[in-house]
């Protein structure tokens, strides 16, 4: 039988299947002696095959249909392994704040560059403006400036007023779409406003931490009521990278991809290398000083969140 995992809580998946059938499944352990370097070689947004155990109600997942792409960062735990976020995805949107928690831009850069490793186009919702003061509005212009000149589309939105909401649901609509962000960014309050219907259980931030705290524990995939699906994810704390060579990263970076082919040298790294494209756009204004700061973090395997450099 076949059908698309909808739910993952680690040894256990849900698989809808035909006539809107949902039947819990584990997977093969063989699956983990293919040389996958994951902690979960199944994941939400995965269409299987599988087979029913001889009477019984539950099945075993025999074969993961090849994905068009998924979203993969590091296992926190295991370094050296790598864990699927979630698979097959439209589109995703990425829920960041600037205050209470704020969102660094280096979690954001590494889950940009990610998502256009898989080509998996993003969304960033500024989420919370409804907290916003003077000062917190000022840092908010400039950071959302920063992403809309390098060609990301952005969203300015309220879970609690609902401003923008409406703007949401149309690109989400028919759409299979990842949600995802730091604990506390306001996901879950944000869906339940796109769909009431979801009920998702939202949660408070710590007022001495100012971190999010989990609401929701593990991937699934929840159906629109005017179409596609969201695949809620749990907060993520850090977004640590798979390997890519120095090379591959200037590509991911949409505004550095546009000129790296005016660099003097093919290989240019556009760090030490002399008459190189992107350092000059970068002294000149064209591209980012963050993004730049950001790229030359990721290319040197820095994986931190620098939250103190002034935006530029």
């Amino acid at each position: 039988m076949e059908g698309i995992v909808i739910k993952s809580t680690g040894s256990w998946y849900s698989i809808l299947h035909s006539a809107n059938i949902i039947t819990e499944c584990r997977i093969r352990g063989n699956f983990r002696m293919k040389g996958m370097k994951t902690t979960n070689p199944c994941a939400v947004g995965d269409k299987v095959l599988f087979d029913m155990m001889p009477n019984e109600s539950i099945g075993v997942i025999t074969e993961i249909k090849e994905r068009f792409n998924c979203i993969i960062r590091k296992s926190t735990n295991l370094s050296k392994q790598r864990h699927i976020i979630a698979a097959n995805i439209d589109l995703a949107f990425l829920i960041v704040t600037i205050a209470s928690p704020r969102t660094s831009t280096g979690f954001i850069d590494r889950f940009l560059v990610t998502s256009e490793a898989y080509r998996i186009p993003v969304v960033i919702l500024f989420n919370k403006i409804d907290l916003y003061d003077v000062q917190t509005n000022q840092y908010h212009n400039i950071m959302k400036g920063i992403y809309l000149n390098a060609g990301y589309n952005c969203i300015d939105v309220s879970a609690k007023r609902g401003d923008n909401i409406e703007e949401i649901k149309a690109l989400a609509k028919d759409k299979t779409c990842l949600f995802s962000g730091h604990s506390g960014v306001g996901k879950s309050a944000l869906i339940n406003k796109i769909a009431p219907e979801l009920k998702l259980r939202t949660g408070d931030i710590s007022d001495y931490h100012q971190k999010g705290k989990h609401t929701t524990t593990f991937a699934e995939m929840l159906a629109l009521p005017f179409g596609g699906y969201i695949i809620d994810t749990p907060g993520i704390k850090e977004f640590g990278m798979v390997n890519f060579t120095k090379e591959e990263i200037t590509h991911f970076f949409p505004e550095m991809r546009a000129m790296s082919n005016q660099c003097h040298f093919d290989n240019c790294t556009h760090e030490h290398e002399p008459k190189c494209a992107i350092k000059k756009a970068v002294n000149d204004g064209i591209i980012s000083e963050t993004r730049y700061l950001n790229y030359l973090n990721i290319i040197n395997g820095k994986e931190i969140d620098v939250e103190e450099w002034e935006l530029k």
